[in-house]
């Protein structure tokens, strides 16, 4: 991008870049000139991975119902992955300038909301993979693995390349967070299977208490209204009964 207004085509040379050539990138990239640029390349990446999640809702091609229902929670999270990115930014902002420190790396916060703007490229990347959760739990799983492994490639190119941390100290924080991740993730993919099955077992059986109850409820209600309607008659009777003996 030039120092001048926002160029949308320097964007998409810059994303490529940021995701065929890290390396070279990240020790070009520039840190000074304001948060404008980075703020707009954070909510087109949002916007971007908004609409491609909002695309494979609709089209039932997640983990979320299709048709109407799953275009309205595609709309929603449209909303939050546009509203999510400008905060992410400078949160993530943070974060990295904390991981900078540590690995005694540029700690000027507008320097560390470019960097985080350029890594919040994998946004839309991850998001046009979310249509493999329609079809295979695990194999989202281990994409959701490599795209994260690589953004943490990228970070460690924007530590060295661009924040001038120091290399050893680099690696070393990169490794930690890539083992903290994959924990995580396998933490979260063997729960997620623990439900599944714990829903395949039981969710039959569930299915029909309920059945079984709601008859339950329907018959009881029936017998409580016939016998409303018997003890009614039967006052109508006795009212009546009691009418003709005053008459006689």
């Amino acid at each position: 991008m030039s120092n001048g207004s926002f160029n949308f085509g320097t964007f998409i040379k810059e994303s490529v870049d940021t995701i065929v050539r890290p390396k070279s990138y990240f020790a070009s990239l520039q840190t000074e000139g304001g948060l404008g640029k980075p703020v707009i390349k954070a909510l087109i990446y949002g916007v971007i991975s908004g609409l491609l999640a909002l695309l494979w809702s609709i089209l039932n091609l997640t983990s979320v119902t299709g048709g109407f229902l799953g275009g309205a929670i595609g709309i929603m999270g449209f909303i939050w992955s546009v509203i999510g990115a400008i905060i992410g930014l400078f949160i993530g902002a943070v974060i990295v300038l904390i991981i900078s420190a540590i690995c005694g790396g540029n700690t000027k916060y507008e320097a560390n909301v470019h960097v985080t703007a350029s890594l919040m490229v994998l946004m839309p990347v991850g998001s046009f993979f979310g249509f493999v959760m329609g079809f295979s739990f695990s194999l989202h799983w281990l994409i959701s693995i490599a795209i994260n492994i690589f953004g943490l490639l990228l970070m460690y190119h924007a530590l060295t390349g661009t924040l001038k941390a120091k290399e050893s100290a680099s690696k070393v924080v990169t490794w930690i967070l890539v083992a903290i991740m994959v924990l995580f993730l396998v933490i979260g993919f063997f729960t997620k299977r623990a439900a599944g099955r714990f829903i395949n077992k039981y969710g039959d059986e569930t299915e029909q208490f309920f059945e079984g109850l709601g008859k339950d409820i329907e018959k009881a209600a029936k017998e409580v209204e016939e016998a409303v309607e018997d003890t009614a008659k039967e006052m109508e009777e006795a009212l009546d009964s009691l009418e003709n003996e005053v008459k006689e």
